[in-house]
């Protein structure tokens, strides 16, 4: 673990919530992907506790934190969030979030837009029904035995070499193959299947993610935005990175050329500087319950959303599908 972060825990509602602290100065809420735990992030930890506090918690059902039998939904993650800053003193904070963290960040913003100085989306899940076919599959009934199958004296090991070969394929499909494994290896133990499992159906099924962002992304187009994907992302495609863009007004869009769903530890150092020059030229947002209120009342409209035709016509598609299940 990094010197430059150290790692906590705290007691929220009778569960052990695990979560990695340091530095100071304004506050950074770091939040990662399915199956995966804060020290994702640790690449990035030095330079950013050098002028930022950074908070990477392990959310509920991974990593250190428990793995109760409970709500694994993106609202329930954002409801903990709130909690474990509250408990922490951190009334506002800039959200980092990357995959279901990113999904998690967007569900916080729309609930909690008053603690939200910044957002900064990677390759973000809750976007659009595309995903990866594995995610599709692992949200199967009984997929969950795969996952526990896992911890079988061996089977780490053959799964890697395994990932690991399929990654010399030059295909964008196994691009992101190595730092999965990584993922993999980052879990402390294998013997919570079924917190992965509700994770994953609670936002995927046989036909892909069931929940979307951009209906109410109009609401929080004041809170500055800062979009990053890998073009070669394996996991949730590039292209949700523009429809993202399209339905956040004033957002800014960085493609991490060549690099998967994993931009950050791919291409840390650009990341870092991405992440560093837009937070030096944004100034946090603030969000009144009166701002709120005029945006509901004047909804979204074809003027919110920017792009070319063509990706207008997508986020206008979206928008109207008759089987959108907002977050």
């Amino acid at each position: 673990m990094s010197s430059a972060t150290s790692l906590r825990f705290a007691n929220v509602h009778g569960y052990r919530r695990a979560f990695r602290i340091g530095g100071a100065g304004p506050a950074l809420l770091m939040l990662h992907g399915i199956a995966d735990n804060s020290l994702v992030w640790e690449p990035l930890f030095e330079r950013l506790t050098q002028r930022y506090t950074v908070i990477a918690p392990d959310l509920l059902g991974h990593g250190l934190s428990d793995h109760p039998r409970a709500d694994y939904s993106i609202d329930a993650f954002a409801n903990g969030m709130r909690d474990l800053l509250t408990y922490l003193g951190y009334e506002r904070v800039t959200l980092v979030g990357h995959s279901l963290g990113g999904g998690v960040a967007g569900q916080f913003a729309y609930q909690y837009p008053e603690m939200v100085e910044r957002q900064i989306l990677v390759s973000a899940g809750g976007v659009s029904r595309d995903v990866s076919p594995v995610l599709r599959a692992l949200s199967l009934p009984f997929a969950d035995n795969l996952v526990a199958a896992l911890a079988v004296p061996g089977a780490m090991p053959a799964l890697s070499l395994t990932l690991r070969a399929f990654q010399m394929v030059p295909l964008t499909v196994f691009h992101d193959n190595t730092e999965l494994v990584h993922a993999l290896e980052r879990m402390p133990e294998l013997a919570s299947p079924h917190a992965f499992g509700r994770t994953l159906r609670s936002v995927v099924d046989w036909r892909g993610q069931v929940v979307t962002m951009l209906d109410r992304c109009y609401l929080t187009s004041s809170i500055p935005t800062l979009i990053v994907w890998g073009t070669r992302d394996s996991i949730i495609p590039v292209s949700h990175a523009l429809l993202l863009h399209a339905a956040m007004a004033g957002s800014q869009l960085e493609l991490f050329e060549g690099a998967g769903h994993f931009p950050f530890r791919e291409q840390p150092e650009r990341f870092l500087d991405a992440l560093l020059d837009f937070l030096d030229s944004t100034i946090p947002a603030t969000i009144t319950r009166q701002d709120l209120q005029e945006s509901l009342r004047r909804g979204i409209t074809e003027d919110d959303i920017s792009g070319d035709d063509e990706t207008r016509f997508a986020v206008l598609e979206e928008l109207g599908g008759g089987e959108r299940s907002a977050i």
